[in-house]
């Protein structure tokens, strides 16, 4: 017998006795959770504007498309002036794309895209800058509770967005942008 089988034979004879997994309760952030989220969102590179109407957003857009800026928007009521092109490798020249974000994390500074909301599922990683709207009411404290709300169907891919794209692996300088958007706006709506 190989030692690899010796190993799986061994592991069948051990008899674990069942245990319920541990309940867990967080408690919810004790200070307002726009806020809370906000200043997460800023600690991880991101900036959060509060909008009252997707008119305020519209204007923003609007600011980008005057300085020749490639603006795709998946958002209902919210014009660019790039159209969602077929083959997702033509997105690569994307200045800043807007998606919905189904909900944001007060906790770490997330924002829940579904790939069903960015018509395709690379917009959010291909794009310069991405920017996604969310109304003040999804707001959710923890991961806890984002972790159970995320749920996603088969083929369909969700994702957590905690501001713009970073690594610190190479020599341990801080990289902004390396391997997706180099900047990441979210407008509260509401």
């Amino acid at each position: 017998m190989s030692s690899r089988n010796e190993i799986f034979a061994a592991l069948e004879k051990v008899n674990l006795p069942q245990v319920a997994m541990p309940k867990i309760d967080v408690e919810s952030a004790p200070h307002d959770l726009v806020e809370h989220y906000g200043e997460m969102l800023a600690k991880v590179g991101g900036t959060l504007i509060k909008v009252s109407s997707l008119d305020e957003v519209q204007a923003y857009l609007d600011k980008q498309m005057a300085d020749n800026q490639q603006v795709l928007t998946m958002v209902d009521g919210v014009q660019g002036n790039r159209q969602l092109n077929e083959v997702a490798h033509e997105l690569a020249d994307i200045d800043l794309a807007l998606v919905k974000a189904e909900f944001v994390v007060a906790e770490n500074g997330a924002a829940f895209v579904r790939s069903t909301s960015t018509g395709h599922r690379v917009l959010p990683f291909i794009a310069e800058n991405l920017a996604a709207v969310v109304s003040c009411e999804d707001v959710l404290p923890t991961m806890h509770q984002a972790a159970i709300q995320a749920e996603v169907q088969s083929g369909e891919l969700g994702s957590f967005i905690a501001g713009p794209s970073k690594t610190a692996d190479i020599e341990q300088a801080l990289v902004v942008g390396a391997h997706g958007a180099c900047s990441m706006t979210v407008f509260m709506l509401g």
